[in-house]
């Protein structure tokens, strides 16, 4: 550094960056610790039994205590679990239960610290794309980037999809109850599309999507829910088609991941009878850079680093990226053949879009 430059620096400015560093660096640490709570069973044996020992945690959880003391002192000093220094007892409070112990709960995050497990597994893998500029395929990631999605989206999927989503569309909901034909493009493990097909017994929902294993989760997720009956997953490539009856198409959280986004709406627009519409669910995103540079454009800017456009760009496409934003997609469905275009509802991490 040369003098200068040292004379520079505002001393204040670099002590309060280097304790937010410093703070970044402690939840990297403690994702790792999360991570092992719920592997371990940490959390749920804290949710049933209550307040416990690391001896206690230990012997309902058959791990070894000494590594399950230091575990526990981690996350009282993360605030994650409070710590009774008379009885020498760790809790974990309702709310945060809701957030790390109960998978049904719409608070419910575990599901993205799978999704981190993942992105850490991918390390050369992303040193060779920035290197390269080549892309990397969703399928070709480390395979808990699947579960770990499955399992973080489905919180806010059953929380807000048949509640507020689909209520939001023009005349969809009145349309599902009476019995339509419906397509999932992009469905991964089935979450969106089971959920539909639980809400709306009388319609039947295809779920679609090109990578086989997810086709696979999805089908033995509808047999485990009892939903066969009227939902079928299906591996289907970008050009393959599909009919051209359905009543319903959605698009959700991949759009924006597609080599070619045009193509898949032409594709979803051609597959629609006269009737049919569109939804496109997205990350939350304004048009503009400097709105997003907020919490969360952080994750979805990061997320869009290593999983988004490289998948986009293993195939040669225009990487929308997460943070794509409104008047993209807009300009997207408007050129893909539809003529309608509204943004129908949003929630601070997802935008819902109608396309008819």
């Amino acid at each position: 550094m040369n003098v200068e430059h040292a004379n520079s620096i505002d001393n204040k400015k670099l002590e309060e960056f280097v304790l937010r560093a410093i703070g970044d660096l402690g939840s990297s640490l403690g994702a790792m610790m999360v991570i092992l709570g719920d592997r371990l069973g940490f959390y749920k044996a804290l949710s049933k039994f209550g307040p416990m020992t690391s001896e206690e945690l230990a012997l309902n959880t058959d791990t070894s205590e000494r590594y399950v003391r230091e575990w526990l002192a981690s996350q009282a000093a993360a605030d994650y679990l409070k710590y009774n220094s008379e009885t020498k007892k760790f809790s974990l409070s309702n709310e945060n239960a809701l957030v790390l112990a109960d998978d049904q709960s719409p608070a419910y995050l575990l599901g993205g610290y799978q999704v981190l497990r993942s992105i850490f597994k991918d390390e050369d893998k992303f040193v060779n794309m920035f290197k390269t500029g080549d892309g990397l395929r969703w399928g070709d990631h480390h395979h808990d980037l699947f579960e770990g999605t499955a399992k973080f989206f489905r919180p806010n999927y059953a929380s807000n999809l048949t509640q507020s989503w689909i209520p939001s569309l023009e005349g969809i909901e009145e349309k599902l109850k009476k019995g339509v034909k419906v397509a999932d493009i992009g469905c991964g493990f089935g979450i969106s599309t089971l959920i539909m097909a639980r809400q709306y017994p009388n319609s039947f929902f295809y779920g679609y999507d090109n990578h086989v294993p997810s086709i696979e989760a999805a089908t033995m997720n509808a047999k485990n829910e009892n939903l066969l009956k009227n939902s079928e997953f299906l591996a289907v490539s970008a050009n393959e088609p599909i009919g051209k009856d359905f009543d319903f198409i959605t698009f959700f959280d991949c759009l924006h991941d597609m080599a070619d986004p045009l193509g898949a709406l032409k594709f979803a627009k051609g597959s629609l009878n006269e009737n049919g519409s569109c939804m496109i669910v997205e990350p939350m995103a304004n048009d503009n850079l400097e709105d997003n540079l907020n919490l969360v454009g952080r994750i979805y800017y990061a997320a869009s680093t290593v999983v988004c456009v490289p998948n986009s760009l293993a195939d040669k496409g225009i990487a929308l990226g997460a943070q794509a934003g409104e008047k993209r997609i807009r300009n997207i469905a408007m050129e893909a053949g539809f003529t309608k275009f509204r943004r129908a509802t949003q929630t601070p991490f997802n935008v819902v879009y109608e396309a008819r």
